[in-house]
């Protein structure tokens, strides 16, 4: 095997980047333009996180094909970095939004399908109750208000590695000498000590996570059933009976995030594995991906959270806001529901994820590189370590920044969209065999440069 040296990569790496200036003249204009009225020159910053010399701008994206503005067609396995897992603008979901646009967008009130909608969740989740937000940020923020008022505990925990969106309480590291946690330090503005009221522990050490238990002040447990914005890190066999089995004897509620491991299958992770979660949250994807988010929850939970809303003081709850549930964004749901969220879609998306995953599997074993690939359902990674990872710190141990940056750059210049964090792939309803096809031809020619 070819050591993979930092002058080749580098060199590579300059080659591709005169490459993309050379092909996208309308995305590089359009991004000197930008800046004059973009804080970076996007709308929202993380925009700028792809590696290429500057943002890819979007013409048109429908199914699973993407079109930039210098009319280059991508196969787009990134897919709004789950936003449009479904593929992009479903035709039910576009006609769906359109006529709800003719009738309503929001009154504050609930519109004539709520129930309708209510329904298929309960049925599609399996979880009685719900309520909703326009992001899972939202939905995460509003959970940990009910957890920590329903138990009146304080402490959270969750994983080191996670992500649950732009949520304060989330958004701490973990000290693996002393176990502390700590203040993260890329996060802007912190002037509160979230860290004094977040548990961190490592994914998948059933010990560590039975610590943080046993002083009976933690309210919730907020997880991702298997880590996926930290590389992809899947729980080890039997660890979820387990830690749901040491969140019921601590009286801890376990709090579900399953906004990408969506993935999994109809219903997501818990469905699919039994997990018997006391909340749910899905966004990004379930609705297609309109700015929706829902969260659900058992009834013993409903009932406990109308005994705590009862019980305080008339006045903003700290939970909800004005535009959430509105009639566009139901409508949208609600033909989610019914036309994405199906068997058939999902049984095409596990079976072209898996030719996906067999593929790279065979060409990483042909060029013998000690590289892995991880999947969830129709998610998976192609991660440059030799294992499957067991924990955050894992993947941290491994971390080849600058690979996976070229790795992302050369298949854009050839027409194969990655999400840019790291190399995840996605499958929709709409990928098709030769989508996968393209992506592994493109492997190849990569394989052939590094060696």
């Amino acid at each position: 095997m070819t050591t993979l040296g930092p002058d080749i990569l580098r060199s590579i790496q300059l080659t591709e980047r005169e490459r993309f200036i050379a092909s996208h003249p309308q995305s590089m204009a359009l991004a000197r333009a930008a800046e004059q009225h973009y804080l970076f020159g996007v709308p929202l910053h993380w925009m700028r996180d792809w590696p290429s010399p500057a943002t890819l701008f979007v013409a048109q994206a429908e199914g699973a094909t993407l079109t930039c503005a210098d009319g280059v067609r991508y196969k787009d396995f990134c897919l709004g970095d789950t936003g449009a897992m479904f593929g992009h603008s479903p035709a039910p979901l576009a006609r769906a939004i359109a006529e709800q646009a003719a009738q309503s967008l929001t009154c504050m009130l609930p519109a004539t399908h709520a129930v309708a909608v209510g329904e298929a969740l309960s049925t599609t989740f399996g979880l009685p109750m719900w309520q909703m937000a326009l992001s899972a940020s939202d939905a995460n923020r509003f959970v940990l208000r009910w957890a920590r008022a329903i138990t009146g505990r304080a402490q959270l925990l969750v994983f080191d590695g996670c992500y649950h969106g732009a949520v304060d309480d989330t958004l701490v590291d973990l000290d693996l000498a002393s176990g502390a946690t700590l203040p993260r330090a890329s996060v802007l503005g912190q002037v509160h000590n979230h860290a004094a009221f977040t548990r961190v522990v490592p994914f998948n050490d059933l010990p560590a996570l039975q610590a943080a238990l046993t002083a009976g002040d933690v309210a919730c447990l907020l997880a991702e059933p298997a880590l996926t914005n930290f590389g992809l890190v899947p729980p080890a066999p039997g660890f979820w009976e387990a830690a749901r089995a040491l969140c019921r004897e601590h009286g801890v509620l376990f709090v579900c995030d399953e906004t990408h491991t969506i993935s999994t299958a109809l219903g997501g992770y818990a469905q699919a594995h039994g997990l018997e979660p006391d909340f749910m949250v899905v966004g990004k994807a379930v609705a297609g991906g309109l700015p929706c988010a829902v969260y659900g929850f058992t009834r013993a939970m409903a009932e406990r959270m109308v005994q705590a809303k009862n019980a305080a003081p008339e006045g903003h709850s700290g939970i909800g806001t004005t535009l959430a549930g509105n009639a566009l964004t139901l409508a949208a749901l609600q033909a989610s529901l019914r036309h994405l969220h199906t068997a058939a879609n999902y049984t095409h998306m596990l079976d072209v994820a898996s030719a996906l995953e067999l593929g790279l599997r065979e060409r990483i074993e042909a060029a013998g590189r000690p590289w892995t690939v991880t999947r969830l359902g129709a998610r998976m990674e192609l991660q440059f370590m030799p294992h499957t990872p067991r924990n955050a710190q894992d993947v941290r141990d491994h971390a080849q920044g600058d690979l996976e940056a070229l790795t992302h750059l050369f298949m854009l210049n050839r027409g194969v969209l990655l999400t840019p964090f790291h190399s995840m792939m996605l499958v929709s309803p709409a990928t098709t065999r030769d989508d996968v096809a393209r992506l592994l031809a493109v492997f190849d020619e990569l394989l052939s440069a590094l060696a």
